[in-house]
């Protein structure tokens, strides 16, 4: 599932190639079972531009200072797309944005999973939700607060969008791999060093994925992404392997030898 560096690489593409340019006209593709707004309510945007981008965790957000917005959730497997109004579109193209100029913004999604919804104000929808602070720009104080004093599992810490927003099982399991720490070790239980070690590595972490445009194959080769299968051979220290472990119902990769529960 995409989780913030594909939201953020999304984010800017729609920057680069989407704002500041008149909207022409707005389509919908095959859309039963999904949660899109209507054609009559995407009409609206038709004669405005899209003037600024916002993202807090996996969501996107495209519109302009006094509104409206679109909200856009990428699902399991959607993604967003500016491409040249002649191009040959690709399958499952649920929504077309076109642009004065010559150039369209498409949301493709072939399981359906993704949605997109109008909002009036970013701040508000972020609020309603209840998220945390975003994982790329919350401080290291507020970080150890609220991830370093939970009494249960630190990976289950990482991954609750209340305390942290963007991060998901992918990003988790890597920034627990890269500082040693078992995912089942108790947060409280890590030392305060530690912890901060830890916000580092995950500020590290989604920096670097979002600077390959979340292209995995260009990420480090001692990264767990690279290794992340059962009895794989650990790239951090002799004789480890990799296992897995179910952690707060989610899948926990991780290397037992060097990743410790108190230390």
């Amino acid at each position: 599932m995409p989780e913030l560096p594909e939201a953020e690489a999304t984010r800017q593409r729609i920057e680069a190639g989407a704002l500041n340019r008149t909207i022409t006209g707005v389509s919908l593709g095959e859309v039963s079972h999904m949660s899109l707004p209507s054609a009559d309510e995407l009409a609206g945007f038709v004669g405005t531009q899209f003037t600024r981008t916002q993202r807090h965790g996996k969501y996107i957000f495209a519109g302009s200072e006094d509104g409206p917005w679109l909200h856009i959730h990428l699902g399991m497997a959607g993604s967003l797309r500016v491409v040249d109004t002649g191009e040959t579109p690709p399958k499952y193209v649920r929504l077309s944005i076109a642009f004065e100029g010559g150039t369209q913004l498409l949301f493709r999604d072939p399981r359906k999973f993704g949605h997109i919804q109008l909002i009036e104000n970013v701040e508000a929808f972020v609020d309603g939700k209840g998220l945390g602070p975003d994982a790329l720009q919350i401080g290291d104080n507020a970080f150890a607060n609220r991830v370093g004093t939970t009494r249960g599992a630190i990976k289950s810490a990482l991954l609750s969008q209340k305390k942290l927003a963007g991060v998901g099982n992918l990003w988790a399991d890597e920034a627990l791999y890269q500082t040693g720490i078992h995912p089942e070790a108790r947060a409280c239980d890590v030392p305060t060093g530690k912890i901060a070690s830890l916000h580092g590595a995950m500020r590290d972490i989604l920096g670097a994925v979002i600077d390959t445009g979340a292209v995995y194959s260009k990420l480090p080769e001692d990264w767990l992404i690279h290794n992340r299968k059962v009895g794989a051979a650990c790239a951090r220290c002799d004789g480890g392997e990799i296992t897995v472990k179910k952690v707060g119902g989610r899948s926990s990769y991780h290397c037992p030898a060097h990743q410790t529960r108190n230390d």
